[in-house]
């Protein structure tokens, strides 16, 4: 089913996630979406790898991590996630040298702590990857050192960014 784009959220410069100036990074955007959920697009290439094919579960682990708990901003964009719990559940093989996307969406937010659920999708639309995860809430200053959110993270609008994303 199509869902509109409501809006893109940032990316950084060196994150193994999201982003564009690391050269390993699996350059995801993410994208909220009209049914209120957080979406993303990734490719995984063959450096991703832990056997010849397969991406390494790790990077599947950290796709999630990074996509739950950025779900949250929907409702409180000035909030920022540290992980508290991740737990994981390994459906089938994320092949490498793929274009895939993920979907998550909060179960649970209370004032300290949210609570959230994410897949990896397939190409076929299948799951490959579930994850559940526990987040504290807390302001970025006290998070990273320096000032991140003006020297490295930025919304990134290209050219050939979705209007609707098919999940």
């Amino acid at each position: 089913m199509n869902y509109k784009v409501t809006k893109k959220q940032n990316n950084s410069d060196r994150c193994l996630v999201c982003g564009t100036k690391n050269k390993f990074s699996l350059n995801t955007r993410f994208y909220e979406v009209e049914n209120g959920q957080l979406t993303c697009t990734f490719r995984t290439e063959d450096w991703h790898q832990s056997y010849p094919g397969r991406t390494h579960g790790g990077i599947s682990a950290a796709v999630l991590d990074e996509l739950i708990g950025r779900a949250v901003c929907i409702e409180e964009p000035d909030c920022w996630g540290v992980t508290v719990e991740l737990n994981m559940k390994y459906k089938k093989p994320v092949p490498t040298e793929a274009n895939l996307k993920g979907i998550a969406h909060i179960t649970r937010n209370t004032r300290k702590i949210f609570e959230g659920i994410g897949q990896i999708l397939l190409p076929d639309g299948s799951v490959a990857v579930e994850a559940t995860g526990k987040y504290m809430k807390m302001p970025v200053s006290q998070i990273s050192d320096g000032d991140f959110v003006n020297s490295e993270w930025y919304l990134l609008e290209e050219e050939n960014d979705p209007a609707e994303i098919d999940l």
